[in-house]
C-alpha cells in the first residue's frame, strides 16, 4: 500500500490518473439502463450503482474529510450506505441488501461522483508540499481501489444479467477469436531460492510484500491455461460425478449446488453454450476455460494426474516474462481469447485469473498499515486461495507480477481459470 511513496509524485500526474480512472468507470455503464445498475443477484455481488458510489465514498472518507478544509459531504447518510467493510469507520448498510437501494438514483450517484471529483481536483490544485505528501499515496490507493471495482462491476453485472431469461448482450464485440490455441506442453523451471513479493518504487498493495525468499523444487508449468475443449473432456468423462477427483469440501459443494459444468455454461442441442456480457454464444473450444472455482480447477488437475502451481511457482516463472496480455482497456470490456503460442509460457497475464494451490496468508514480516485503511487486505487472510495474473476484466496497467488476488475456493463468478503444474521427474 502506497503509504510511503515520495511526495515527488506531481499533482498534475496524480490528477491525470485520477481523472482517467474515474472516467473509465463511467464509460463501463454507458450501455446500461438505470435498472441494470441496481440489480444484485447474490450477497457476494453488488449493484453497479453501488460500486460507483462506494469508490467515491473511499475518496471522500480517506482523503477529503481528512485533508480538504471546509469540505462538505454530498450526503450525510452516504457514509452508512456505501461503506463496505471498514469497521473503524462506522456502521454500514447490510451487504446482502445493497440491491434494495432504489434511492439514491443512478443520477444522484453520478452527481455524487462529480461532487467528489471536483473536490479532489481542487484539493490537488491547492495542495502545498506537505499536504501533497499526505494525500498523494491515498489518491494512488484510491485509484487502484477503483480499478478493482471496475472488474467487480463487470463480474457482478454479468452474474446479475445471467439470471435474466433474455440473456441480454450489453456490450458489442467485433472479434470472433478464431485463433487455435497451441497444444498443451510443459516448460521446466529450475527452482532454487527465489525472491517473491513486491520491492521497488511505485504502487503496490500491502499484501504483496514484504519481499522474501522461498525455496522451490524443480517443477514444470503448462505452457498455457487449460482450454474449454480440455475441460469439456473432463465433463464428458464424468468428472463432476466422480468423487475420487474432488476434495471433501468440494464434493459437498458439487452435490449441494448440483454443478455439472462451469458457471454460465449450458448444454444445448448444438453443443455447449456460454453466457457473457456480449450475449450467449457457442463455447469457444480454444479459449481458456473461465468461471471455474478453485475446487473445479483442483479436481481437473487431479483427473489429469497433475496439480495446480503454488503462487510462488507461478510468480517465479512469470517474472521471467514481460507483463503484457489481454486486459480491460479504456473502459471497454473484453472476453477471454485463445492463447497465441510460441515455445515459451504464454497467456500468463490477462484473459483469466489463474487459481493457485496457495492459501491467502500473510508473507513473513507483513504488518497492515495503521488506521482504518489497514483493513483493506490483512483481515481477509483466512480460508481463501490466491489467484495470479489478471484477467480480461482487469484494467490495463493495474497488475504486477507480485499481485495477489484472493477468493474463497467455491467462488466462480470472477474471470477465473487455471494452468497446470507437475513435479520434475
Amino acid at each position: 500500500m502506497p503509504l510511503d511513496l515520495p511526495a515527488a509524485h506531481a499533482a498534475a500526474t496524480i490528477r491525470e490518473s485520477f481523472t482517467r480512472v474515474r472516467g473509465d468507470s463511467e464509460r463501463l455503464i454507458k450501455p446500461l439502463t438505470p435498472e441494470d445498475c441496481m440489480i444484485q443477484s447474490m450477497p457476494e455481488a453488488s449493484p453497479a450503482k453501488w460500486n460507483l458510489a462506494h469508490t467515491s465514498w473511499f475518496f471522500e472518507t480517506f482523503i477529503l474529510k481528512s485533508h480538504a478544509a471546509g469540505y462538505r459531504p454530498y450526503h450525510n447518510d452516504f457514509g452508512y450506505l456505501f461503506n463496505s467493510y471498514y469497521n473503524q469507520i462506522g456502521e454500514r448498510h447490510p451487504r446482502a441488501e445493497r440491491g434494495m437501494l432504489s434511492r439514491p438514483s443512478l443520477e444522484d450517484v453520478l452527481s455524487y461522483r462529480a461532487h467528489v471529483d471536483e473536490a479532489v481536483v481542487r484539493l490537488l490544485e491547492r495542495a502545498d508540499d506537505e499536504t501533497l505528501a499526505a494525500i498523494a499515496p491515498l489518491i494512488v490507493l484510491g485509484c487502484a481501489h477503483e480499478e478493482q471495482h471496475q472488474e467487480l462491476l463487470l463480474t457482478d453485472l454479468q452474474h446479475g444479467l445471467y439470471q435474466n431469461a433474455l440473456m441480454p448482450a450489453v456490450y458489442k464485440y467485433d472479434n470472433d477469436d478464431l485463433v487455435e490455441a497451441p497444444a498443451l506442453d510443459w516448460r521446466e523451471m529450475e527452482g532454487g531460492v527465489c525472491n517473491i513479493g513486491w520491492e521497488g518504487e511505485g504502487f503496490s498493495f500491502d499484501n504483496e510484500g514484504p519481499r522474501h525468499k522461498v525455496y522451490l523444487h524443480p517443477f514444470e508449468l503448462s505452457n498455457r491455461p487449460v482450454t474449454n475443449a480440455e475441460f469439456i473432456a473432463f465433463i464428458e468423462d464424468g468428472g463432476y460425478q466422480n468423487p475420487v477427483h474432488w476434495l471433501s469440501d468440494a464434493w459437498d459443494v458439487v452435490n449441494k449446488e448440483e454443478w455439472q459444468c462451469p458457471l454460465y455454461w449450458r448444454k444445448a442441442d448444438d453443443g455447449w453454450r456460454q453466457y457473457s456480457l456480449f450475449g450467449e454464444a457457442p463455447v469457444n473450444p480454444h479459449a481458456p476455460v473461465c468461471h471455474v472455482s478453485f475446487y473445479e480447477a483442483d479436481a481437473y488437475a487431479s483427473w489429469a494426474g497433475v496439480r495446480l502451481p503454488t503462487e510462488f511457482e507461478w510468480e517465479a516463472a512469470a517474472s521471467l516474462f514481460p507483463l503484457k496480455g489481454r486486459f480491460l482497456q479504456n473502459g471497454s470490456p473484453r472476453r477471454p481469447a485463445p492463447a497465441e503460442g510460441d515455445d515459451k509460457l504464454v497467456q500468463l497475464f490477462g484473459d483469466v485469473w489463474e487459481w493457485t494451490a496457495s492459501p491467502y496468508i500473510a508473507y513473513p514480516g507483513f504488518a497492515p498499515p495503521a488506521g482504518a485503511v489497514g483493513e483493506y487486505n490483512g483481515k481477509f487472510m483466512s480460508g481463501q486461495m490466491v489467484l495470479k495474473g489478471g484477467s480480461c476484466a482487469t484494467p490495463e496497467g493495474h497488475l504486477r507480477v507480485s499481485y495477489r488476488n484472493f477468493f474463497y475456493p467455491w467462488m466462480r463468478w470472477q474471470f477465473s481459470g487455471f494452468r497446470l503444474a507437475r513435479d520434475c521427474k
